[in-house]
């Protein structure tokens, strides 16, 4: 029980630190980063396709989405 305490302290606090950055692109891999710890919330609360389906759409498609599309509006430049 403890460790789903511990996920959930570490997606409040990695919140934060989405809304407090000002790197758009560092927003999009923290916005990666709580919702890769919401899947993983999501497995110890035993429900394992919710934490799949968030892991495959909420860490992987949007951050990648997020980060394709701050990359065709000129933010992020390799």
């Amino acid at each position: 029980m403890i460790i789903i305490y511990i996920a959930l302290l570490l997606i409040a606090v990695f919140s934060f630190l989405v809304i407090e950055t000002k790197n758009f692109i560092h927003a999009a891999i923290l916005l990666g980063v709580v919702n890769s710890f919401t899947s993983l919330s999501y497995f110890l609360l035993r429900a394992p396709d919710v934490g799949m389906t968030e892991a495959a759409v909420g860490a992987g498609l949007t951050t990648l989405v997020f980060i394709i599309a701050l990359k065709k509006i000129g933010v992020y430049k390799e």
